[in-house]
């Protein structure tokens, strides 16, 4: 299969999954997943910047379009995908380190690709929550609301490399 078509799938699977299946879960009244930001994650290393922002733009308004939204999930996932550069190079000192031409939890190894995650999932989820309750007097509901969000989305993200990206070893 090629890689465009994969990646083309991979946004399909995520964006249907968020909108049919995870947008109608909610914690506590306070936490919802958002996996569809792995899409982001996972795009390969070299995309020129300028796409990356295209594609968090296409992703965000397509969950926006789909959950009735206002425009926050394009706005978090655009500010996400501006800083996924930066990001990368912060946990990648030496881009020759790793694996493959996009970041996996295989390529990149536990520690990094948490580390990875983590820092972009807690941007993106912050900004998503800061832009949709919009009162720094709230601002303890929306951390409250970015921890347990964050939280149950790496849990996914860690399931999701497992189930489908994770090239298992065979026993022989």
């Amino acid at each position: 299969m090629s890689q465009y078509l994969k990646v083309i799938l991979q946004f399909l699977l995520l964006v249907l999954f968020q909108v049919l299946v995870l947008n109608n879960i909610r914690f506590a009244g306070y936490a919802n997943p958002y996996l569809y930001i792995l899409f982001i994650l996972m795009l390969p290393y070299e995309l020129p910047g300028w796409l990356l922002l295209i594609i968090s733009f296409i992703t965000g308004f397509t969950i926006d379009l789909f959950s009735a939204q206002q425009g926050i999930h394009t706005a978090a996932t655009v500010f996400a995908g501006f800083l996924r550069p930066g990001i990368l190079k912060l946990v990648l000192p030496k881009q020759d380190s790793v694996s493959g031409n996009y970041p996996s939890l295989q390529a990149m190894g536990v520690q990094t690709f948490l580390t990875y995650s983590v820092i972009l999932v807690i941007i993106h989820h912050f900004s998503l929550y800061l832009l949709e309750i919009f009162r720094f007097s709230e601002i303890f509901r929306t951390m409250l609301r970015t921890g347990l969000s964050s939280l149950l989305t790496l849990i996914l993200i860690i399931i999701t490399q497992y189930l489908f990206y994770f090239k298992h070893q065979s026993d022989s």
